[in-house]
């Protein structure tokens, strides 16, 4: 459900990592449905072209509807990250919100985890939420906007076969703070937004077995998987200036699901 007014990114250029499907995917559209100009970032640019061109062809039909431009690079690589951004710049004229999404997982015991595979996420999630911080500060800096980090719950509590994506989770927690405390003196706002379960995520049909889903329900508060809507709408919030002076916030949006985990059911 859309609960923010038209128009009330209108102005505002975002540069959005994983943008092309998932949670990210369903950020960069509702920043665009706010008003905002989006670049969509992704190793893959099959994966960008038609979430660039759903957005467009909505916004043939409304205005009010920020234009989204595909760009490819990998978070891993720094150069290329510097060149989506002067790409970013030149086709849409500035950046002012950076939102870092890309990310990978996988289910895998700790014992059986390789240092590769452990590597490869931390690479993605927390180093490439690095490399993006850090490629777009000057245009952060001069137009003094803001980031909004993608996080988890999963380190809160510790998750079974979770180890790789907790530890880089954790590690984004940590960059979102230490940047807010650092990089508020610029203007520059930094918070993070931790998902819980999100039912209508490609996440949660891979890495929630089915007999687990109904237990893992039960043990949310608010009885309910949440949907990629509930992320939308929160991301809006904290990308526009009613939330002008939150920073270095992680939000949860996980109704209630980490604080009650070790309930008895």
């Amino acid at each position: 459900m859309k609960l923010f007014a038209d128009g009330i990114l209108e102005g505002h250029v975002a540069f959005v990592t994983g943008g092309g499907t998932g949670i990210t995917g369903g950020v960069a559209r509702a920043l665009a449905e706010a008003g905002a100009k989006v670049a969509l970032v992704s190793r893959s640019i099959e994966h960008l072209d038609p979430a660039a061109k759903a957005i467009n062809d909505a916004r043939g039909a409304n205005s009010s509807i920020g234009e989204a431009f595909a760009v490819a690079a990998d978070v891993r690589k720094p150069e290329e990250i510097e060149k989506a951004i002067a790409a970013t710049v030149e086709r849409l004229g500035k950046i002012d919100i950076v939102v870092n999404g890309a990310a990978g997982n996988f289910l895998c015991k700790a014992e059986e985890l390789s240092p590769n595979g452990f590597g490869t996420v931390v690479d993605i999630d927390l180093k490439g939420t690095f490399n993006v911080c850090r490629a777009s500060f000057a245009e952060l800096k001069k137009n003094q906007g803001q980031i909004l980090n993608i996080s988890a719950t999963l380190h809160y509590l510790g998750t079974p076969m979770q180890l790789h994506v907790s530890a880089a989770k954790a590690g984004v927690d940590a960059l979102t703070r230490n940047l807010a405390v650092e990089w508020g003196r610029y203007g520059i706002r930094v918070n993070a937004i931790a998902p819980g379960p999100i039912g209508d995520t490609e996440g949660m049909k891979r890495l929630v077995p089915e007999p687990i889903k109904e237990k893992l329900k039960q043990r949310i508060p608010l009885g309910r998987f949440g949907m990629i809507a509930d992320i939308e709408n929160a991301a809006v919030f904290l990308c526009s200036d009613a939330a002008n002076y939150i920073n270095g916030a992680v939000l949860v949006v996980d109704g209630g699901h980490w604080l009650a985990a070790n309930r008895l059911l």
